[in-house]
């Protein structure tokens, strides 16, 4: 096969494994269902709320691999958050059982193709990168047998009396100028601050928790801080594209601090179905930017209390 061709085909397959999970998010959303919120701590959700990670490596999954692994979690059922690829069962002692079906995951890099290195280096410019999407099929560790005892364990909650001091500890640590006042939720990038609503003012304490994240997400986004594109006002793809990575990222903290929301910020389900029905590599950049954003946030959190390895941008969200 020639190398044309096979560049032609891998432009497909990533093309279209671009599609397949642009897809299923959508449907996911509209089901009614948003797929970074997932229904912990109810009869549908036998795991633990947590990031997953691989079993074998410690290391936790980030961007829209999340997504994923998180809706084949609710989805099926399973009691816990860490995935094996089939080898790694097998050299974990133990094996996939028969006739279980893995979950896809991807992994996104770049790479500079023999024909653009040499035009680089006859013209003198600077080579350009492809960037590319690799498959990879994982099983969750329910899906295994004899395995280690250790490996298949969850993780425990943590204790809920310690939830609010780290994210107040978070607040403090990030140097983020955050007010508490009003009635409504927002980040001004101008001035670069954010305000949120008291805990009180909220039906459960616990969802202030989730704005405050939130926001700080929008705030990350900052020059100085992981320079995104903010400039987006109100109603315009730019400004849903933004709230989508603020809202995945909240839910990333949230997870990785064990805090469980009983609220979802689904304000934008409209707009961000745009978004994503007009661009199939959206959501996987979104959740990739989301990631970014919370490792960025938690790695204000003291090294003991660390759990992850590894236009005014309001919600406009009255109090209810």
């Amino acid at each position: 096969m020639s190398r044309h061709k096979r560049n032609a085909g891998a432009r497909r397959d990533r093309t279209n494994l671009y599609s397949e999970i642009t897809d299923k998010i959508i449907a996911e959303l509209e089901a009614g269902g948003v797929p970074w919120v997932q229904p912990w701590g109810t009869a549908a959700a036998k795991a633990p709320l947590s990031m997953p990670q691989n079993a074998s490596t410690g290391r936790t999954y980030s961007g829209i691999n999340v997504l994923l692994l998180w809706g084949a979690v609710i989805e099926r059922g399973f009691s816990g958050q860490s995935w094996l690829t089939f080898r790694q069962a097998l050299s974990l002692g133990g094996n996939v059982k028969k006739g279980e079906r893995g979950t896809t995951v991807v992994y996104a890099d770049r790479f500079v193709p023999e024909d653009e290195k040499r035009r680089a280096h006859e013209t003198g410019e600077d080579a350009q990168a492809i960037p590319f999407l690799k498959r990879f099929t994982v099983f969750n560790t329910d899906q295994c047998e004899n395995l280690p005892d250790d490996v298949a364990t969850a993780a425990p909650p943590a204790p809920t009396g310690l939830i609010e001091p780290r994210v107040e500890a978070l607040i403090a640590a990030t140097g983020i100028d955050f007010r508490i006042g009003g009635n409504r939720a927002f980040y001004v990038p101008a001035h670069d601050y954010v305000q949120v609503p008291p805990p009180q003012a909220y039906f459960e304490a616990i969802n202030w928790h989730r704005t405050a994240l939130h926001e700080l997400g929008h705030a990350s986004g900052a020059p100085h801080r992981l320079n995104r594109d903010l400039s987006g006002s109100f109603g315009s793809k730019k400004y849903a594209f933004e709230e989508l990575i603020a809202e995945i990222n909240a839910a990333f903290c949230c997870a990785s601090l064990g805090i469980e929301p009983t609220v979802r910020h689904a304000d934008y389900i409209g707009s961000w179905l745009e978004v994503l029905r007009e661009d199939n590599r959206a959501i996987v950049r979104a959740a990739s930017q989301a990631s970014k954003a919370a490792d960025w946030l938690l790695a204000f959190l003291p090294q003991d209390e660390q759990r992850c390895d590894g236009k005014e941008l309001s919600l406009d969200r009255r109090v209810a």
